[in-house]
Formats: C-alpha cells, sequence, structure tokens
C-alpha cells in the first residue's frame, strides 16, 4: 500500500487509473460517459460530481467511459446527467 492510501485500502490520487473523492457507505450506481481520456478530464469529472450535495464519492476512470456515484439514497439521474453535460463531456447512462 503507498502512502496515498487509507488503511481500507481506498486511494485519493487517482494513480491505478480511478480518482476517488471520499470512501462512505451508501448506494453505488454506475454510470457511462464519453470524452474522458486524461487525467485532467478525470479530476474535472471528479470535482464537478463532488460539489453535489447528495453525493458522498465518485470514482471517475480515464478512458473507460465509466464513473461510480455514491450517494445517501437513490441517485438523482438528471442532475448527475446536467453535472455532467455542465463539466463538458457526454453522459450516456447508467451502465
Amino acid at each position: 500500500m503507498s502512502d496515498c492510501c487509507t488503511p481500507d485500502g481506498s486511494c485519493h490520487t487517482g494513480e491505478s487509473g480511478t480518482a476517488t473523492t471520499t470512501v462512505a457507505e451508501g448506494q453505488v450506481t454506475e454510470y457511462r460517459l464519453e470524452g474522458v481520456n486524461s487525467p485532467h478530464c478525470q479530476g474535472v469529472v471528479t470535482k464537478a460530481l463532488s460539489e453535489l450535495d447528495s453525493v458522498l464519492g465518485t470514482e471517475v476512470g480515464v478512458g473507460t467511459g465509466r464513473f461510480t456515484v455514491t450517494t445517501a439514497g437513490d441517485p438523482d439521474d438528471a442532475l448527475i446527467e446536467r453535472t455532467i453535460d455542465e463539466a463538458g463531456y457526454t453522459f450516456v447512462g447508467r451502465a
């Protein structure tokens, strides 16, 4: 385990190709998107999703076309879609 990882094994730097904002218990939903092909893009999407009050954590893959969102309850797909679109990427839908 590297210095960037917490005792539970979660990392917060994105070194493994994904960026994780927080580790939290909740409902995890996987989505698909287009356009995240670099660490910069990954950071933009991660930051945008992390700013939503309903989001407890996110994980965005570079080049995978997938991201997960952890929410306390049912996710608001319309809000997540709008957030992705406003960040400049293409929301595809649930994976």
